[in-house]
C-alpha cells in the first residue's frame, strides 16, 4: 500500500532525510548525556554536539551562535517571541499589528494578548495574498511594539517582501518578527537580509525531525529583549527552560546544512514539477490561489469550480494533499488564508493546496 501512495504534503510535513537521522542516531543511544550536566564526560559530549549544531544552525540564518534559541517547534517559538516582547515592552505600549493571512499560532496567540488589555490590529490582504505597504505605515503607533509578517505562507505559498516590512517597522521604532517556519529550506532566511528583529524555524519543515525548532532574538542594533514563558532551570540564557533535545537539535543542524547545499538544485526540480501538477489542472478547470511570481517552488493551493475539496481528496485516498494548515485541519471552518483573499466561502471549501518535496 505504501508504495502506491503519493505525498503531496510537505508543507504539512516533510520526512526526516537519512543524512539527517544518522546524524541522531549516536545521540540516542551512545551520547545520551543531558547537555545540562556539566560534570562528566557524557554531558560533555552532548553540550558540545549542541554548541556545534547552535553554530551551524545560526550560519544557516546569517546570526550569530548566542542569538539563537532552541525550542520545541515553531508553535512555541511563536509564543516565546509575541507573549515575551508583550511583557517585555509593555511600558511602551501594547498594540501588535498582524496580517489577516498569517498562522493560526500567531493568530490564536494575539487573540490571547488582546483578552489580556493588549490592542491588536489585524491588516487584510490583497487577492493575491501580498499586503498593501501603506496600509502597513499607517497601522504603526507610537505605542506599536510589534509587528508580525510570515516570510512564506503556509497555504498558499505567497512571498512576503519582508525587508521592505522591516524599513517601515524600524522607521516607525517597532520591532518585526518573522515567522519563516514554512520558508525554511525552501528558499534564503538571512536575518540580514531580511532585517527581521525575531525569526523562528522548525527542522520538521525542512526534513528535520518533529519537536525541534528554533526562535532567531537579535542581540544588536537593537538588542531585543523578551520575558521568558518557560521557567525552571535557566536554560538557553535564562528564555527557555527545559532539557534540550539533543538528537533534535543535532538533526535540525544537519537538516540546514542540506539546506544549504541542495537549495538551489532542489529548488529548480520542483518548481518544473510544480509547473507540470498546475498545467494538468488547470487544463481540467482549476484556478491558482496567491500570487504566482512572489512564492515558494513547491506550493500549490487551486480551486476546483464546482467541486467540493473533500470529496476529491476522498476519491483518491492514495494521494495526500490538504485543504489548509495541518494545524488548522480538525476545523470545521474554511481556510481563513483564502477567505482573507476575497475567496468566496463556496471557492475556499473547493481549494486544494498540493506542496512538493525533495523525495
Amino acid at each position: 500500500m505504501k508504495d502506491s501512495l503519493v505525498y503531496l504534503d510537505n508543507n504539512s510535513t516533510t520526512p526526516v532525510d537519512p543524512k539527517v537521522l544518522d546524524a541522531m542516531l549516536p545521540y540516542f543511544t551512545q551520547h545520551y548525556g543531558n547537555a545540562a550536566s556539566r560534570s562528566h564526560a557524557f554531558g560533555w559530549i552532548a553540550d558540545e554536539a549542541v554548541k556545534r549544531s547552535r553554530a551551524m544552525i545560526a550560519k544557516f540564518i546569517g546570526a550569530e551562535d548566542n542569538e539563537i534559541i532552541f525550542t520545541s517547534g515553531s508553535t512555541e517559538a511563536i509564543n516565546l517571541a509575541i507573549k515575551g516582547v508583550a511583557e517585555a515592552y509593555h511600558a511602551k505600549g501594547k498594540h501588535i499589528v498582524t496580517i489577516a493571512t498569517e498562522h493560526k499560532a500567531v493568530l490564536d496567540t494575539c487573540k490571547h494578548l488582546e483578552s489580556l488589555g493588549h490592542e491588536i490590529t489585524v491588516l487584510p490582504v490583497l487577492e493575491d495574498g501580498m499586503i498593501d505597504l501603506n496600509v502597513l505605515e499607517k497601522a504603526i503607533r507610537n505605542d506599536t511594539i510589534l509587528v508580525c509578517a510570515m516570510l512564506a505562507n503556509n497555504e498558499t505559498g505567497v512571498i512576503l517582501p519582508i525587508d521592505q516590512i522591516a524599513e517601515i517597522v524600524h522607521a516607525k521604532n517597532s520591532l518585526l518578527f518573522c515567522d519563516a517556519t514554512q520558508a525554511g529550506g525552501k528558499i534564503r532566511t538571512d536575518v540580514y537580509d531580511l532585517k527581521a528583529d525575531l525569526l523562528c524555524l522548525s527542522a520538521h519543515k525542512m526534513y528535520g525531525p518533529k519537536g525541534v525548532g528554533m526562535l532567531y532574538v537579535r542581540r544588536k542594533n537593537p538588542r531585543v529583549t523578551l520575558i521568558a514563558q518557560i521557567d525552571g532551570g535557566g536554560h538557553e540564557r535564562n528564555l527557555r527552560s527545559g532539557t534540550l533535545n539533543v538528537p533534535g537539535i543535532v538533526g535540525f543542524a544537519k537538516a540546514c546544512e542540506l539546506a544549504g547545499e541542495e537549495l538551489m538544485e532542489m529548488n529548480g526540480t520542483i518548481s518544473i514539477l510544480r509547473t507540470r501538477l498546475e498545467q494538468a489542472m488547470c487544463d481540467l478547470g482549476a484556478s491558482i490561489n496567491g500570487n504566482i511570481k512572489h512564492r515558494l517552488p513547491n506550493t500549490s493551493n487551486l480551486t476546483f469550480h464546482g467541486k467540493k475539496a473533500d470529496e476529491i481528496m476522498k476519491a483518491i485516498p492514495s494521494v495526500a494533499m490538504a485543504t489548509g494548515s495541518a494545524c488548522s485541519s480538525a476545523l470545521p471552518e474554511p481556510s481563513h488564508v483564502l477567505t482573507a483573499m476575497g475567496l468566496k466561502e463556496k471557492d475556499a471549501y473547493a481549494s486544494i493546496r498540493f506542496s512538493l518535496g525533495r523525495f
